[in-house]
């Protein structure tokens, strides 16, 4: 069974700091490249850090060098700490597998605020 619930999100100023949660199934997480994608209002979903079961990681430049994402594969848990938040972090933030997969099921993600 497919489980993905997100936790940690909030309303932070600018500048500030948020850790984001993942609970993943172990289907859903062991042996998998896993990342956080995030939405914002009128904007695709884009992904901005994936890391292997190795724990290599790769980030999109706008979040490069303020957001770390880690795993811990003995819990089926993946985290994201986010600093130096900007207001255009504002979003719905998701955690699933890099490629998602054919059953494309989503968990209802946690919304981050960024006020400036």
């Amino acid at each position: 069974q497919v489980q993905l619930v997100e936790s940690g999100g909030g309303l932070v100023q600018a500048g500030g700091s948020l850790r984001l949660s993942c609970a993943a199934s172990g289907s859903t997480f062991r042996g998998k490249t896993m990342g956080w994608y995030r939405q914002a209002p009128g904007k695709w979903r884009e992904l901005v850090a994936v890391i292997s079961t190795d724990g290599s990681t790769n980030y999109a430049d706008s979040v490069k060098d303020r957001f770390t994402i880690s795993r811990d594969n003995a819990q089926n848990t993946m985290y994201l700490q986010m600093n130096s938040l900007k207001p255009e972090d504002t979003a719905v933030y998701y955690c699933n597998a890099v490629p998602v997969g054919v059953e494309n099921y989503w968990g209802q993600g946690t919304q981050v605020t960024v006020s400036s």
